[in-house]
């Protein structure tokens, strides 16, 4: 049976500053699984990032690694469990030198944000309305 955990792989430029922005959104380090190359972090549940140097993520692909500030690739999108939670992680990943691209959008039943984090990677944070 499959382990229920997902875990996304990104490259970054400079791990210590991405690993102190990732730290201040709440997200925790798993040391055991992190060294001078990579920074494994716990998101929420089952789902975890993988932080790697670009050389380090380079040498287990066999194509370049995107510039995720001029193309992307994926999107990850995290639900919250409040509007005042998706406000939360999109001030503190603002302060965290963020770029928020546009503001919140409100549909009533949905509320979402994003960012784009250190390295241009882009993250969505929602809430919807729970279903009756």
């Amino acid at each position: 049976m499959m382990k229920q955990e997902i875990i996304f792989n990104l490259p970054v430029k400079d791990l210590d500053r991405s690993r102190a922005f990732f730290s201040a959104l709440g997200f925790r380090i798993n040391p055991q699984y992190s060294n001078e190359q990579a920074a494994f972090m716990d998101i929420v549940g089952g789902v975890h990032i993988m932080l790697m140097t670009e050389g380090f993520f380079q040498s287990l692909i066999n194509k370049p690694v995107i510039n995720a500030t001029e193309a992307n690739e994926v999107i990850i999108c995290l639900m919250c469990d409040s509007r005042e939670e998706v406000d939360s992680l999109i001030a503190k990943a603002a302060a965290g030198g963020a770029r928020i691209p546009h503001p919140p959008e409100d549909h009533g039943f949905m509320y979402d944000q994003g960012f784009e984090d250190l390295d241009g990677h882009l993250w969505n944070l929602v809430w919807t309305a729970p279903q009756d």
